[in-house]
Formats: structure tokens, sequence, C-alpha cells
């Protein structure tokens, strides 16, 4: 196919990714970025990726040719540039982050110094999209019109534009990823506050007319080098103007829209990228009044966005692809729409499906955290979910929120005061406006105090009316088949529908077959049916009377995925997904694949022979089973979602593939998995089944008193798990953990201190190790493993210890008969080896530990459970025995997550992960900390060391500090331990009240200190009032903040030894060369 009009193609092209998964840029680019390399490997380009995030799809060798495991920063990238002589390079698939390394690269000229062409989108149509001031005067020029706005490039400029264009104003961070920084501010009082945020660390802020309350619509626009442009989807929020995009409900495609409307967004869509010179893809956002045809551009993303991701899921319609083919010149007529293989890309999708986003919160993960919703983004997932009605997907994406929910439930929340919940948009305002429904509030009254519009509270209002309907019958055999049928096209579940008719799941199950009921298998076309299609997109609908396809013809297998991205479960069990498909496919079988995250690569059109895009859910997966008749499910690759549901579809007949679902209950049950190490002599710290809340005093006693931890069933990244240190802490842990895991039993163990904790990583064959992994944490016993800064090899552990981990694992992975993916987490201490907990499926370390070694753990798991042979599997290396070292560390996105105290702890709080690989552990582990935004000090640290011995402990690198010629400030108790060991540091207060000055804060905030280290006293909440305004301010301040002892100690001894200049850009392929050599020699010596 002949490209359209670049003049020479590139050689050897550099694409960059987006680092760790944050609020505001999450696994999104792991799908974009995958799309643009397959794009660019079709065409023979030579493909180079630079990204951190070890858990993505791309960073696998089918993808690029040469993958580097580093920060995306302007440094990096240009060691990388000149390493693999780079002739062009793709900013738009990596987000903001790659965006603005991008820019700063062209502003330096490096990109030119070294013959390096942006590819796509150029710098300046880039910059005239990201800076606000440009942004406007462009639009201008063609009478497009934009928010009243003034440009500032400080707080006092910004203070003075807010009193010229009046109060409320939104302000807006230039080249900012989410929304980040910014903010609707209704007085001058909070005017200060809100500038000082949004100026960190962007040189420029819009203050704009605030729009709040008008419909929020988006577009997104395909356009090629000749002026050949589509809008492919366009999208509604649900929520108005005010609320982010990213943190509102979204409907595809717009449901409130006259055609009038429609086409004059469409009209201005065009002409807007049209004039910015935008190549590729992009993103449109409008406010438009809903009480006229007025509208503003809010603003244009020159890039692949979350929103895109959505928009291609949606619609069927391969953004990501498309764009890169047209950076290399392709023009939208020559290229054929790879989905659905009968239109060229040059062609709008039509869609007779409705699909509905929900983003997800976390917000209990945190204490006093402000969990108001608003312009900036604080949700770190969505869900995607696809109906024939607005009901039907709302109601089925609630559920895929795995937040407790049925559906839209009125009575899922209490609101103490309703008026107020549907005023200040909360994550439970859904419910609320259900809620008030259920209690009789007008559509009108509702419209009013939201400014939702009329159509979608209509819509819910008829579900709250169908609910009542239900609420009258009495027992499952009372529902006739027009009553189930209007429920289940409403999105009620089976689920959600048995206690309001007094009946049991079963018992609705079993009434809706007998009515014969039944979900059809749909397929998303994106012709409307105008077409033949033949897409392998496919959901289950309840409004349709027949199947668009036929069962699968031949040997098949369903992979359950991971559902949504929130903390503890990201796109490491979705890179675990993908390769277990691939594993299968390769084995000969047609693979399914049930998942519902727009997010993600196993949800990308040419992963799976057939992709389900539907709930994870017992009703889903067992109607899906019904149809297709796979040979079995895997259960153990998605996380604790799928995990969840093994025991349920075992008990209804489903075959589960690998380890047997009663072991699989034996491991996630605490109370049976403390029997069983019990049983096998297996030690553990000491623990008690907590059967209710009497007589606590005697289990505490029993365990040798406080302090304690509680530790609920069935759960992921430490939900509801606490330390306790009181009897009162003890008894509201419980009621927490009980109402988490209700069905199963609450433990409550002894809580080690001073130990080190240990990750055991393994594939198992019938009970068999075949396959192993030893990593340490840098940190102590009482930090989340996921939170956790992971080494391997391990480089601070006794061989009798290793000896012991391993001897441990092997006994429980005999015990349980353990076939596919584990994970063991033991505590050390001296020679000591305790078991905490064992998973047995695959854990969010696993893509780290296949990486590191050079050997894919699920690939080999997913043979064993599919009954294949083992592989060869003549270990490369000895996994303790490595020429690199590999560093995982947590991303953590407190910054976004106002009043939120950044200190870690038994509950899991990170949102992403990096890693980097050295030739030491000192050098990864530096790699690792400034891929999660770390910078090394040039001025000044603050010191506040927390207890009296880690004040000692620390001394040898405060001498460290010293050396390094920085200086030391540092909180009395600190300053007083250190000048008595001839130690310097100027002393500062700890004042914690907000209210008061603060000579510590000052400081951070006139630039003096570039690190805090803050050792709080306890690992627990009791301790964490203590300095919490420093930590505050240092992340709102975006100042590196480390809030461990011992990871400090590590990173004060790595600063010392490695300069910038000392981190070297070697690709993932030189690191395992060794390995590689090792392997063929033993190979030859057979």
């Amino acid at each position: 196919m002949a490209r359209a009009y670049l003049p020479a193609r590139p050689d050897r092209v550099l694409v960059l990714g987006s680092g760790a998964l944050q609020i505001g840029q999450a696994g999104e680019f792991d799908y974009s970025g995958s799309q643009a390399l397959k794009a660019l490997k079709e065409e023979g380009v030579h493909t180079v990726l630079l990204n951190p995030n070890i858990a993505t799809i791309q960073t696998s060798h089918e993808l690029a040719d040469s993958v580097y495991f580093l920060p995306v920063t302007p440094e990096f990238v240009e060691k990388v540039l000149v390493e693999e002589r780079i002739d062009g390079v793709l900013l738009g698939f990596g987000g903001q982050t790659a965006l603005n390394a991008g820019l700063a690269l062209s502003d330096a000229g490096v990109l030119a110094r070294h013959g390096v062409r942006v590819l796509g989108t150029p710098v300046e149509a880039i910059r005239n999209a990201e800076d606000r001031q440009l942004f406007n005067d462009r639009l201008a020029e063609i009478g497009v019109r934009v928010a009243r706005s003034r440009s500032a490039k400080s707080p006092a400029e910004a203070a003075r534009a807010a009193r010229e264009i009046g109060f409320p104003v939104i302000l807006r961070a230039s080249f900012s990823l989410g929304g980040k920084g910014s903010a609707v501010v209704r007085t001058e009082e909070e005017l200060s506050a809100a500038l000082e945020r949004a100026f960190t660390g962007v040189p420029q802020v819009l203050v704009e007319e605030c729009l709040a309350g008008w419909k929020e619509i988006e577009y997104e626009v395909v356009r090629d080098g000749l002026d050949n442009a589509v809008t492919v989807c366009n999208m509604e929020n649900v929520d108005p103007m005010g609320i982010h995009t990213g943190e509102s409900i979204v409907v595809a495609p717009s449901q409130t829209l006259d055609d009038r409307d429609y086409q004059l967004l469409r009209d201005l869509s065009l002409r807007t990228m049209r004039h910015l010179g935008i190549t590729g893809e992009s993103n449109i956002q409008f406010a438009l009044d809903p009480r006229s045809r007025d509208y503003r551009v809010i603003e244009v993303n020159p890039r692949l966005s979350r929103s895109s991701a959505l928009a291609s899921k949606a619609t069927g319609y391969p953004l990501a692809y498309v764009a890169a083919k047209i950076a290399l010149g392709y023009t939208l007529p020559q290229l054929a729409n790879a989905i659905t293989r009968t239109t060229t890309a040059f062609f709008e999708p039509a869609l007779d499906y409705i699909v509905c986003k929900v983003p997800r919160w976390d917000f209990e993960k945190f204490q006093g955290v402000d969990p108001r919703i608003g312009t900036e983004m604080k949700s770190v997932g969505e869900v995607m979910a696809i109906g024939r009605s607005f009901p039907e997907a709302l109601q089925k994406a609630l559920r895929m929120l795995e937040i407790g929910v049925v559906g839209l439930d009125p009575r899922a929340f209490e609101f103490p005061d309703l008026a107020r919940e549907l005023r200040e948009p909360t994550p439970r305002r859904i419910f609320a406006v259900a809620r008030a429904f259920e209690e009789g509030l007008s559509i009108d009254r509702i419209a009013e105090l939201t400014a939702i519009d009329r159509f979608f509270l209509a819509e819910i209002e008829r579900t709250v009316e169908i609910r009542r309907g239900l609420a009258r019958l009495r027992g499952a055999f009372a529902i006739d088949r027009e009553t189930m049928r209007t429920a289940k096209r409403a999105g009620y579940s089976d689920r959600g529908i048995a206690p309001l008719v007094g009946a049991t799941l079963e018992e609705v199950r079993e009434r809706r077959r007998e009515l014969d009921v039944r979900p059809k298998i749909a397929r998303i076309d994106t012709l409307a049916a105008e077409y033949p299609a033949e897409t392998n997109y496919l959901y289950l609908t309840y409004a349709a009377d027949e199947h668009d396809l036929p069962p699968a013809g031949k040997k098949s297998v369903l992979v359950l995925g991971s559902g949504c991205y929130r903390i503890g479960s990201s796109v490491e069990f979705d890179w675990c997904c993908v390769n277990a498909v691939m594993a299968a496919r390769e084995l000969g079988y047609e693979t399914l694949l049930l998942n519902f995250n727009p997010e993600t690569v196993s949800t990308d059109y040419d992963i799976c022979d057939r992709l389900f895009f539907d709930e994870i859910s017992l009703e889903a997966v067992l109607e899906i089973c019904e149809r297709e008749k796979p040979e079995g499910v895997i259960v153990s690759m998605g996380g604790q979602t799928p995990n969840n549901l093994a025991l349920r579809l075992h008990r209804a007949g489903i075959r589960i593939l690998g380890t047997s679902p009663e072991s699989i209950d034996r491991a996630e049950d605490r109370g049976k998995f403390s029997a069983l190490c019990d049983a096998l002599a297996i030690d553990q710290p000491r623990w008690a089944q907590a059967t209710g809340l009497e007589d606590l005093e005697g289990v505490v006693e029993s365990l040798g008193g406080f302090p304690v931890l509680v530790r609920p069933s069935y759960v992921l990244s430490g939900a509801a798990m606490r330390v306790a240190h009181t009897a009162g802490e003890l008894k509201g842990y419980l009621a927490g953990a009980t109402k988490v895991s209700p069905e199963y039993p609450v433990v409550v163990s002894k809580f080690e201190k001073h130990a080190r904790e240990i990750e055991f990583d393994a594939v198992a064959d019938r009970g068999e190790i075949v396959l192993w992994a030893i990593s340490e944490h840098v940190e102590d016993a009482g930090v989340h493993s996921g939170d956790a800064t992971l080494v391997l090899p391990p480089q601070q552990l006794y061989l009798e210890t290793i000896r012991r981990v391993r001897r441990t694992a092997e006994t429980l992975a005999r015990a349980l008969a353990v076939t596919g993916p584990f994970n063991v987490q033991m505590l050390s201490r001296h020679n000591s080896v305790k078991v905490i907990e064992t998973n047995l499926r695959a854990s969010r370390s696993f893509p780290f530990v296949s990486k590191v070694l050079g050997t894919n753990f699920i690939r080999e798991a997913t043979r064993l459970m599919l009954g294949a042979p083992r592989s060869s599997l003549d270990r490369r290396a000895n996994p303790l025995d490595l020429d690199h070292v590999g560093v995982k560390a947590p991303m953590f996105s407190f910054r976004r997550l106002s009043g939120a105290d950044p200190v870690l702890g038994v509950e899991m709080a990170s949102t992403g992960e990096v890693a980097c690989f050295g030739d030491d552990a000192d050098e990864a582990l530096l790699k690792a900390m400034l891929a999660t935004g770390f910078r090394f000090p040039k001025k000044g640290v603050l010191l506040s060391l927390g207890p009296v011995g880690d004040k000692y402990r620390f001394a040898e690198e405060t001498r460290l500090l010293l050396d390094m010629g920085l200086a030391l400030y540092a909180t009395p108790g600190t300053a007083e331990i250190l000048s008595g060991q001839g130690l310097p540091a100027s002393e500062v207060d700890k004042e914690d009240d907000f209210t008061r000055p603060s000579r510590a804060v000052d400081l951070m905030r006139e630039g003096a200190i570039d690190l805090v280290i803050n050792i709080p006293r306890e690992w627990d909440e009791r301790g964490r009032p203590d300095c919490f305004r420093i930590r505050r301010t240092a992340v709102d301040l975006e100042i590196p903040l480390l809030t461990d002892l011992w990871l400090a100690r590590r990173v004060v001894r790595a600063l010392s030894r490695h300069g910038p200049e000392d981190l070297k850009a070697k690709s993932w392929r030189r690191h395992l060369e060794p390995l590689e050599a090792g392997a063929a020699a033993a190979q030859e010596s057979r």
C-alpha cells in the first residue's frame, strides 16, 4: 500500500510510553501503545519502546524490537535516541508524560541535533493545543468560541484575572493530565490555596469563566495528512460541566442532542482540528448550554487519551492503530478497518446500542480524603457496559464497579442530607438520585439540584418504578414472564431481583429459565446493521430476540479478565490474562475472554477469538458457558475478581482449569488456611478466628497482646486489613472486616514487628514447583506488598533463609495440589520464616519476575493448566544468580487526593508500579525511583525520623547527605540527637496546626527543600497525625517524600554512589544476553 505524503519513511522509531499508572493516566496507554507498535511492525519499521511500567503488554518482546525500562524523562529519552540511532519518535501514545518529555526535547534542540522527526501531529500543533493562551488565540482566528479567560504565569497575575472575570472561575493548568491542579474557585478566600496547587510544576494557568451546569460533550476525531477527517465517536457526560470527564458517567453515542446540535459540534470539531494542524487522533471537549445552542470549546487533547480508549472500544474503531499508520504517511481511504473488515478507516461508525462508562473511586483506602468530586480527577479506574438502553447499560456498569451493589439500588448507601448529596457530587450521587425518586422528589427538583439532563433522570425514575413493582411480589414464582423481561431489559440482575421478591438467587435463576427469559449474544458491528460486519466484539443483552452468531465451533477455553482497575488490581493482571490467551491459542484452542475494562489490551480486537465485553458475574459466566460450552474456565489470571467465583462456578458444574476450587478455598479462607499451616507444621504468626466481638481480651491475650492484625478472607489489596493497638480499635476494625467479607471468617493474628517480607512467585504442576522466584521487600513488614519496593534477586537474605522459603513453598504446593501460578508471602527475621498468606493465582509481581528472569511464568502456567507437557524448562539462570538486578517501585497518587495522609500501612494505597534494571541494586533502585517522580536532591533535605532508635539508625545516612553538600533541616527531636553525634542540622518546627505559621512549610514553599524524609512513629493510624502537615505539604508541592526508614537508607546510600550521569541506558535484551548465552551453552553441553 502506497503512503500518501510522507517524504521518507523512518527506519528506527521510538515510542514513548506513559510510565506508571496513576490517577489521570492509566492503562489506556498500554492499549494505545501496543496498537501503535503493531502498526509499525507491519510496515517493517524497527521499533524501540521506552516505558518503565514492567506490567504492561507493550513491554514484551513480541511487540517492540527493543524495550527500555527507564524513566520517561528528557535525560533518559536522549540517551536512548543516541543508543538506538532513532530517526522518528511518536509522542501521542504515552499520555501527558510522553508529550511533555517530547516537547522539552524539542525546545532544547535535542531532536534537531540528533536528526529525529516527530511523527504524526507536529510540535507546533501540539503546543497550540496544550498552551492555553495559544489555544484560545488560534480558535479566535476561526471564530470558534472558547470560555472567557485570561492566561497567567504567576499567582498574582492569576488572582487579578479571577477578579476581572468574576467569581466563580475555573483554574486550569497547562501541560497537565486528568485536570491536575484545576479547581472551581467560588470566593476570594479559596483563591490563594487553589493557585498554589495549580502552579505546582506548571509554567502557566488559565483562569476562565465557570460553566458549571452546562452539558459536556466530547468528539473523537481522526485526520490524515491530506486533510481527510472523520468524527469516530461522540460521547455525552451524564454529569454536567464542573465535574471532570474522567469523573463523570459517560454515554456513547450522545442521548440528548438533536441533529442540529450534533451536526454543529461535529462541524466545529473538524474545523478546530484542521486549523490547529493536528494529524492523527485527537479529542475535543465542548460545553453546551442546555437552555440555548450556545457552546464553548473547553480543550483539545492532541494525542490518544482515556476517552480515545473508551471511544475505540465503544465503536470498534481501532483509533490508535489508525493514528500510527497516519503517522507513517497513510491516508484514511487507504486504510482498511481491521475490525469490521468491510469498510475503510474513512468511515464514521454508527451504533445500535448504548455504551455507559462509570468511574471507580477508592476513597475508603485513605484517611481524611475529601470525597467530593469536581474538576480534578480522583478516580483510579473505570468500567464500560454495553446495552440496548441506558438503564440496562447503567445497572451493568454499577455492578462492574465491585463496590458491593447489585445495580442502581436506592438503599445502597445512607444519605443523612440527601439534598446536599445531590448538590455536591460524590461517587455516591447516582445512588442519591435513585433515592430521591424513591422518596418522591420530582424530576424538576432533582434536575435543579444536580443539573443532570431530564432524559437521564426520567430513565432512572423508570428504573426505580420497576424496582417498586418487583418489591410488591412475594417469591420468585410470583414473577410472570413480562415482569421478568421488563426487569432484565432494565438491567436488573438475578442477584438484584432476589432480595426484592424475598427469594434466593438460585430460585430467581430457576424461575427466569422456566420463563425462557435468557440473554442473547449480540455483536458490536459499528455499522448499525447497514452493512455486514464480522467483528468478535460481543456482549450479552436481554433486549434481543436471537443470537448474532453461532457458538464456537472447536475446542475452546474461557479466560476471565480482571475487571476494572483499582488499587490492588491493575495492568499486571491484564498482562497475565493476555499471556494466558496467547498460550491457549498456541495450543490450538479457540480463546474466549470475558472482561469489561475499556483501558485494557485484553479487550483489544485481535487478542482473542471471541471477546465478551460484559460483567464478570456468576450469571454472565454461566450463560456464556452454557452457550459456548468451553472445555474449562481459567480463573487464576485476573486477580481476586475471577478467583472469588471459582467455588460457585464449580458447584454449578463448570470445570475450573488448574488448581481445584477446593484448594483455592482452603487458601483464601483465613481460618482454613491457618489451620492447614498448623497441620503442616508451617510456622506462622500466632492467630485466632474472630467469631464475634465476645472475649476479645482473651483472644488478644492468647496472641501475646497488642498490636494485632485483622485479616478478612477473599479480599484484594489488604481491603479492611488493619493493625489494632487497643480493644476499641480492634472492635471497630472487626466490624469493618466482617462487612467486607461477610460470608467468610476474619482472622486476628499477632502483628510481627521488625521483620522482612519475602515474595515467592511460582508455577507448579500437580503440586511440583517447576518455576520460582524470590523477591525481597526493602521496607519492613507492615507495608502492604503492593506498596513495597521489591528487589530481585534478593540482596540481603541469608542462604539458609532462602532454603527455608523454598521448602515451605514446596510443602504448601504439594498439600494444595497446585497446578498453575501461585504466590506465597512470608516474614523473615534472622533465619526464622513465617507464612503470612498464599494466593493460588497469579500475583501482581508475576510480570516483574517473568521479565527480570527472562522466562514467561504465565505462558508455562497456562500450558500446564491445559494439560500440555512441560516446556524444556532448563532454567536460563539460577533466579538467585543474575548479572543484573531488577527493582520494582510503587507509584502513589496522593497529590490528587486532598486531605489524604501519604503514609503507608497494611492496606494498599499505590495506584501503579514501575521497574527498572541495573548492573547493581543501587542503580536499579535510583532508576525506579526516578520513574515514579523522584528527583536528585540539590538543595536541602528535611529530616523527621520518628522513633528514637530510627534517629540513631539513620546517622550514617545523615553523614552521607552532608558529604553530598546538602543543607539539612530537622524537627526538634531529630535535630537534638543528630547534633549529639556531630551531625549539624538546622532545627525547624513540626507544627501540625494548618492555621499557624510553620518554618518547615515555609522552607518547602520557598524551594529550599527538595527531599523530605519523615518516618512516622507507628505504622498505624495512631501515629499519623504527627507531622501530617509536613507530609501533606511535600505531596502538594511535589517534593519527593520517603516515609520508610529502610527505603530512605537504601535511597540515600544509592544517591551517594551514583550521580545522574552514572545511570546507563541499557535495553532489556542486553540485560538478558548473559542468561541467553548461559542457556545456549547448557544446551550445547547436553
